[in-house]
């Protein structure tokens, strides 16, 4: 299911185009049959768009104009969030939503203007999408407009300049050449070519503010090992943590490793319902809060200080849930 409707989207944005497609060069272009061209035509008719047909050597398919739709009453913002959303629930990344997202967003295409297509077709073409993940206690806050402008400059080629505060803190200006972004658990990254280090980096989004298309273009480099969702995660396990801690958890390793994301640096197998995993922090005492929302059971190996930071934790938890005496 979500194979096809990724390909729906695919027929639809080729059949917006203003031109007609035979079906013979809809099926080269998707990889598929022109009997399966013919089903999603009917597919995207039933959906409600008029795909008009003509017959001959020179006929094919193209996009009709269709019945009248109400305007859309949204902000820019609110409509790209909402048309971004739902092309991952098409997408199959919600199961059992994607038809319902699809009928959803058809709708929405239609009455989107051209500007706002187009930051929509960015963020999807150049965004890639890792499992779900737990991340620290707050999420991190993205500005949509930031990732908006990262990117259609990852599609267009754009050099960029913003300012970055690192994980310490640390603020610089960075000028970059981006490539793709990378959404993992909570969190959003930007894989880019930077040009003051003339070396690959993997920039938190919500650590990126007054970001800046510069207007030069560039030509697209390929990435360290051809996989922008693994640069990060191999980026993430080399951040020097100040505490670096060792965690048993009684669950199995690849649950373990879906929900955690990018946050543990190591998840070892031990059988098949436990694992010990790695990661790292900056203290004890902002460690051990965390750790409960690992969902699982588990156990502290190393440091004794942060085995001593959740006891305190847990202790404060105990006392706050025993009835208060009237």
């Amino acid at each position: 299911m979500a194979e096809t409707s990724k390909r729906l989207l695919q027929l639809l944005s080729l059949l917006q185009t203003p031109r007609e497609w035979s079906g013979p060069e809809l099926a080269q272009r998707l990889s598929v049959s022109t009997r399966t061209i013919r089903h999603d035509i009917e597919r995207l008719r039933s959906l409600g768009y008029p795909v008009d047909a003509t017959r001959g050597s020179v006929g094919g398919y193209r996009l009709g104009a269709g019945a009248d739709l109400p305007p859309l009453l949204l902000e820019d913002d609110e409509a790209v969030a909402i048309a971004l959303s739902l092309r991952t629930a098409a997408g199959g990344a919600v199961s059992g939503l994607e038809e319902s997202a699809l009928r959803a967003l058809t709708k929405l295409q239609r009455v989107l203007p051209s500007r706002l297509g187009r930051r929509v077709d960015a963020l999807s073409a150049y965004t890639v999408r890792v499992g779900p993940g737990a991340g620290a206690t707050q999420i991190p806050v993205v500005d949509p407009s930031t990732l908006s402008l990262l990117a259609s400059a990852c599609r267009d080629r754009e050099r960029v300049r913003f300012a970055y505060a690192d994980h310490t803190g640390n603020a610089s200006k960075r000028a970059v050449e981006p490539h793709r972004l990378v959404s993992w658990g909570r969190r959003w990254y930007l894989v880019a070519w930077d040009l003051d280090r003339k070396d690959w980096r993997t920039f938190r989004v919500d650590r990126i503010s007054d970001p800046l298309g510069v207007g030069a273009r560039f030509t697209e480099r390929e990435v360290p090992g051809g996989d922008a969702a693994a640069f990060v995660k191999r980026g993430s396990q080399s951040v020097q943590w100040a505490v670096s801690a060792r965690v048993r958890v009684f669950e199995a390793a690849p649950s373990v490793t879906e929900r955690l994301g990018t946050t543990a640096e190591l998840v070892e197998a031990e059988g098949d319902d436990q694992c010990v995993v790695t990661l790292g922090g900056s203290d004890p005492e902002s460690m051990a809060p965390w750790l409960g929302l690992i969902g699982a059971e588990f156990e502290v190996l190393e440091p004794p200080e942060l085995a001593a930071a959740v006891s305190r934790v847990a202790e404060r938890l105990h006392r706050a849930a025993r009835p208060k005496s009237l």
